[in-house]
This record gives C-alpha cells, sequence and structure tokens, in this order.
C-alpha cells in the first residue's frame, strides 16, 4: 500500500499532537498542587510550621478534593507526593489518588484543598507500595499550624503523618482517618513513560520532567531550606 506524501505528513502531526496533549491534564494538577502550596505557606500565621516541612519525609499535596454522594458523604481527589531523598533534597513527585469519607471536612463544603506531611519512613515505604490508609496502616492527626511546630500544645505530636484541609479560605490541621492513598499509574506513565514504577521516581531515575513538576519539586526546597 503506498502513502502519500500528505498522508505521511498529517499522520505524523497527529502523532507529534497525540505526544504534546500526552500529560496535560497531569501538568494541570501539579500547577494546581503549586498554588495550593504557596498560598498556604504563604497565608501569615497560618501556614504548615516550616520546621515541620524541614524534618518531614515526604509532603503531599491534593487540591480540590471533592465532595460526592448524597446519601453517604465521600471525597475524591488527585494530587502530587515528593520524598526527602538520601542527600537532603526533595525527589520528583509521583501522582496519587485520595479518596474517603467525609468525616474531617468542613460541613457543606463540595471542594476542599489537602496538605499531609508525614514525619517518618514507615509512612513514605507504605505509599511506594501502591497504597495505603489513614489511621490503619500509619498514624494521623490534625497537624499545627504557626512559625513553629515546637509551640504546639497538640497531645498527638508523634503521629506519623499530619494532615490539613483548607476549604473556604480557612486552613487548619483535619482529622482525615480512614482517607485512602493510592499511586496514580496511568498518570505517572503519561508523565515519565511508560512501565516507570514510584521507586524509580523517587530514586531519581526519570529524565525529561515536564516544568510544572519541577516547579512543585521547586517550591518544597524553597520552604524546606535551612
Amino acid at each position: 500500500m503506498k502513502f502519500s506524501s500528505s498522508t505521511l505528513v498529517a499522520a505524523l502531526f497527529l502523532s507529534l499532537t497525540s505526544f504534546v496533549h500526552a500529560g496535560e491534564e497531569e501538568n494541570q494538577r501539579a500547577e494546581n498542587a503549586v498554588r495550593v502550596l504557596k498560598e498556604v505557606m504563604e497565608a501569615p500565621d497560618k501556614a504548615v510550621p516550616r520546621d515541620l516541612l524541614q524534618n518531614a519525609h515526604a509532603i503531599a499535596v491534593v487540591p480540590d478534593v471533592i465532595k460526592a454522594g448524597l446519601v453517604i458523604g465521600g471525597r475524591h481527589g488527585n494530587g502530587l507526593i515528593a520524598v526527602k531523598t538520601r542527600d537532603g533534597t526533595w525527589s520528583n513527585p509521583a501522582f496519587v489518588s485520595m479518596t474517603g469519607g467525609s468525616i474531617g471536612f468542613q460541613a457543606g463544603v463540595s471542594s476542599t484543598d489537602v496538605i499531609l506531611v508525614f514525619r517518618t519512613q514507615r509512612g513514605v515505604d507504605s505509599i511506594v507500595h501502591g497504597k495505603f490508609t489513614l489511621g490503619a496502616d500509619a498514624s494521623a492527626a490534625a497537624g499545627p499550624v504557626g512559625r513553629s511546630a515546637q509551640a504546639s500544645t497538640d497531645a498527638q505530636l508523634k503521629a506519623e503523618i499530619y494532615s490539613y484541609s483548607r476549604a473556604r479560605g480557612l486552613f487548619a490541621g483535619a482529622a482525615l482517618d480512614g482517607t485512602a492513598i493510592t499511586i496514580d499509574n496511568d498518570a505517572n506513565q503519561a508523565v515519565y513513560g511508560d512501565g516507570v514504577t514510584t521507586r524509580r521516581i523517587f530514586d531519581g531515575g526519570v529524565s525529561k520532567v515536564p516544568n510544572p513538576i519541577v516547579d512543585f519539586r521547586d517550591l518544597l526546597e524553597e520552604y524546606t531550606t535551612k
């Protein structure tokens, strides 16, 4: 079968277009995560304490967690998680999905931003394996806000994960027990390539990382530089 030059050009154009559009949704997710983290951290005296971020093993940001369900309340959202590497810098982020009940979210709010701060390696190891549940696979507590975590009188300072939510402009620690965090393999492969694992992403085994993804990693570096 013979193909005209115009047919070949059209086929090449379509393939390039598909390549360009691959990962666009994921880039938007990264941009939203950057926006949420920046807005939260720039709020005077209401941000995640800097010393808490500096000592974190991982940080997840899940913007626009949407309320769903008429009889039994539930939530679902998509975001990013990055881990602290052996040399103290932040890894490229992996994409995650978050699903859980409505407990701990502000009543009547349809969209909530969520930030999770992982304080132990065990929580990181759990997410690398694909899925874990707050309160079951790792202890979680509403996180302190302000300039310093040391100033908090929270009796649950030994929690493995601190959780936060922001709705209607209000940012505070939130109880999110029962919420499941799952690695979004489809999104990871759309951005980083087929067959790329979460461990490979965290270990720096990916290249050609899109700018919005780099921006998320760089923003974490900015907020956790001592």
